[in-house]
Parts: C-alpha cells; structure tokens; sequence
C-alpha cells in the first residue's frame, strides 16, 4: 500500500511544500498574527514542520528520532494561539498545500485532518 508521503513525491515534495509554507507566512499579511509568535529566523520552525509531516504522512518518523513524541499542544504552549493565529497558519497551509500537490483524493483525506489539529492548538480565547 502507497503511504501519503510517498504520493505526493517522497522527501523533495514534503521539503519543498514546507519551505513554501514558510515562506507565505513570511510574506502574507493575513498571516501576520502567526508569523509573530514564531522567531525571527524560520528555519528551525520549517525543519520541525518537515520533520513531523514526513513522519504523520506515513515516511521516516524522524520527528520522533530526533525529538520525541509530538504532543503537537504542549509543545506549542508557549505561544498564544486564538484565533488569528490559528487561520493564518491554516491559510498558508491550504495555499501551499495547492500550490505543491494535485491529488484531490489525498487533499480530502488530509486537509479536514490538518485543520482538526490547527484548531486544536487553541490555548487562548480571542481577543
């Protein structure tokens, strides 16, 4: 059976979806809210995110080698995420899901999952 990750094109289609990723929230206003709770320099935050898609799309669990279980919520704790933050992020995965991906079967099964978890990160109320 085909894994996710390998239908949409393995190590390379998951690196350069990530780096697109980072860089609409780098540049996309509507974005501004979640660009500033991540740091200055995005590229640990991209590293993390290949990291932990390319073992939840069915690749290399190196997310897990290398940092441990997700616990995607704790982890993300230190960062006050309503709302904004929430849709930003949401925005600029969808936009650089559909810029790098055309399986539209894949996009059903994945995308519902994604923002079921986005929206689970909630740890603040809207301002």
């Amino acid at each position: 059976m085909t894994t996710p990750y390998e239908r949409l094109g393995g190590e390379d289609a998951v690196r350069r979806f990530t780096r697109r990723f980072y860089a609409l929230m780098d540049s996309e206003p509507a974005a501004a809210a979640c660009r500033a709770i991540h740091p200055a320099d995005l590229a640990g935050s991209e590293q993390k995110l290949f990291e932990y898609l390319t073992g939840w799309l069915g690749g290399p669990p190196i997310f897990v080698e290398r940092h441990g279980p997700p616990m995607l919520r704790a982890r993300h704790l230190h960062a006050a995420i309503a709302g904004p933050e929430i849709e930003g992020w949401l925005l600029c995965f969808r936009r650089a899901w559909a810029e790098s991906f055309d399986d539209p079967d894949l996009t059903a099964a994945i995308l519902p999952q994604v923002e079921k978890l986005a929206r689970h990160m909630r740890n603040r109320p809207d301002a």
